[in-house]
Parts: structure tokens; sequence; C-alpha cells
């Protein structure tokens, strides 16, 4: 991936992605700068957070990537994967319900979440919910499309 423009963000553009991740993730975000990263090749829209790729941009919605989340642990909009799911979900499978573990309760079908596993807790993947968290629970079927993992262009992004 090839920087194309690389800027710092004005304070109101900052106040609206901690906002807005405090409020999808109780999770605040304390930083000295915030820089907006372009690139040639790519469609991701980055952020870079004390010079680490923290946050990307879904459809306009600032969220935490996956070094982002490790960063700073999201308290909500988590779902948990066991053991079995990580080689899926780190190669950018799509979560599906047997193995899933836990699920935030306040998690809404189109919300975006992180995917974590279930014993070091790290963040493996960024998704969208396609279900509601109370429904991720069960035997069958596709819950949440994954859009960025471990691995993956933007995770191996360095400065």
């Amino acid at each position: 991936m090839n920087v194309k423009s690389r800027h710092h963000l004005r304070a109101d553009a900052i106040d609206e992605i901690t906002d807005s991740v405090a409020e999808t993730l109780g999770v605040e975000i304390d930083a000295d700068t915030f820089e907006k990263v372009e690139f040639e090749d790519s469609d991701w829209e980055v952020v870079l957070v004390d010079g680490e790729p923290a946050v990307l941009y879904v459809e306009d919605e600032p969220f935490l990537t996956v070094k982002g989340a490790n960063e700073y642990p999201p308290e909500r909009n988590v779902v948990t994967v066991d053991a079995g799911a990580i080689s899926f979900v780190s190669d950018g499978a799509d979560v599906m319900r047997p193995g899933i573990v836990e699920a935030d309760d306040s998690i809404e079908a189109g919300d975006l979440v992180a995917i974590a596993e279930e014993n070091h807790g790290k963040v493996l993947a960024i998704g969208r919910a396609r279900v509601e968290g109370s429904a991720m629970l069960g035997d069958e079927g596709k819950v949440v499309d994954s859009i960025h993992h471990v691995g993956d262009e933007l995770y191996e992004f360095a400065v």
C-alpha cells in the first residue's frame, strides 16, 4: 500500500473520531497526533493515531482497526470466538455461529464489531454484524461479515 497523501486532522475531525469510538466501543483514545492517510492503491481510509494505523473508516463510520482495538481494547460491540475459529477469522473468513462463545447483547444488525479470541482477548478482526448480539450464539449460520483482519494489507501496513 503506497501512501498518496498524509495530513493532520483538525480538532473537530478528531473530536468526531474520539466521540464515535467512545460511544460505540466504550474506549477513550488519548493521543497526541491524528493523521489521515490516503493510499494510491487502496480504498481504505485510515487515521494514524500517534503514528499507528488505529482508526479505519467503514462507510464514513470511524471504528478501530485490529491494531487499534488491541491498543485500546473495546468494552462494547465485541464478539468472542473460540480457539477453533481463530485460524479462520485470522484468514479473513466471516464469523459463523458455532465459533462464537459470547457476543455483546447491545449489538444490533448492521453494527461494526470487534472479533476477539476467548483465551487472551486479542482482537483478530473487524466486521459487520448480520444479526443482533443476542442471536449470535447457535449451531449454524453466518452472523458477522469480515471487513479487516490480522494479516491483511491494512494490518501489515507500517508507516
